[in-house]
């Protein structure tokens, strides 16, 4: 909201403090950058919205918001006072969470994933916890893009975040799997085992730079001796595979992102084994809430036992996180896609 009037001189009485409501109403028009797009995400009206993000301004005696070709975003004393009024959202809603019994759940749990998590792993796990927590809905966010679920978590947009690493400050990781990465070529290459120097004569096609996966090979074969300067790279998975295909380079992906492995490519072992491991991040003070701590326990029960055909043809069965568990390099176990219930 524009405000044209400075700030005063005069502090508001220390009894006056901002409601619920009026916190969320914030929220919302930070998040949907707009009014009437949070109004309608929240299902009230413009005006009352308006209304309670103008009361709140009155509270702080300053503009929260401010208009700009973007729409509505934060000023900076907004954006100082976004970030608190998500945790004081979140912590009354935690009252609530922390008194119910772990064999009656309900409300709305939000869970960040990358894709090829959503789509491989997600979904048994989905279906089992539907069944056990009929009155829970699980709300689906996009965590692809390196950092956003630890983001999404920290910031209090999202309660759980399916992340890759073994190390993310103050989140509290439950390791879930490895994932391993593998050499693809087209079909006609054969199954003769990988080689370093085939790394360094072929054209290497991958992932952007500056992404998670990127960052990961580079760095593996940059200890091998591969330069990774002159390689290209595709945004889609399946134009890199396509390119593949037909002959025009080799590319290194993790292979949950690869399934199901498209026709006319084979699948092998690197030189030097590569893997990311996958676990799911929560905030320490948050892990144990009694809705949080099932869905952890259903996604270690269910990923935990996840294997895939092991023939020759066909990725091998995934490891378990065993080894990092017992190694102890992790701490302690424990855009939006449409709501499951």
């Amino acid at each position: 909201m524009t405000r044209s009037k400075p700030p005063s001189s005069h502090a508001q009485p220390s009894h006056a403090q901002p409601t619920l409501a009026q916190l969320r109403a914030l929220i919302a028009v930070v998040d949907a950058g707009g009014f009437g797009e949070a109004a309608a995400e929240l299902n009230v009206s413009q005006s009352s919205l308006s209304e309670a993000v103008g009361k709140l301004e009155d509270l702080t005696d300053r503009p929260l918001l401010r208009r700009s070709a973007r729409g509505t975003v934060p000023t900076p004393a907004g954006l100082r006072a976004v970030t608190h009024a998500r945790a004081a959202v979140q912590a009354a809603g935690d009252v609530l969470l922390a008194a119910q019994d772990d064999g009656a759940l309900s409300g709305v749990l939000r869970v960040s994933s990358f894709r090829s998590a959503a789509t491989h792993l997600l979904p048994p796990v989905l279906v089992a916890f539907r069944r056990q927590h009929p009155a829970v809905r699980v709300r689906l966010l996009d965590g692809d893009r390196a950092g956003t679920g630890e983001h999404l978590v920290r910031g209090g947009q999202a309660d759980l975040a399916l992340i890759e690493g073994d190390s993310a400050a103050d989140l509290r990781l439950t390791p879930l799997l490895l994932d391993d990465y593998l050499f693809i070529a087209p079909e006609s290459r054969g199954t003769q085992p990988v080689t370093v120097q085939e790394l360094v004569d072929s054209p290497l096609l991958l992932s952007p730079r500056g992404d998670a996966c990127f960052q990961r090979i580079e760095t593996y074969l940059g200890r091998l001796g591969v330069e990774t300067s002159g390689a290209t790279t595709f945004e889609q998975d399946s134009v890199t595979l396509g390119m593949v295909r037909h002959g025009l380079g080799i590319t290194l992906m993790p292979r949950l992102a690869l399934l199901p492995v498209p026709d006319g490519l084979v699948t092998l072992p690197l030189p030097e084994a590569l893997t990311r491991p996958l676990v799911v991040a929560a905030m320490p003070h948050r892990a144990g809430l009694p809705l949080i701590r099932a869905f952890t326990a259903a996604l270690v029960e269910s990923l935990g036992a996840w294997a895939m055909p092991a023939d020759q043809t066909s990725p091998t069965p995934m490891k378990p996180l065993t080894t990092m568990v017992q190694s102890g390099r992790t701490r302690e176990s424990a855009g939006r896609v449409p709501d499951v219930k």
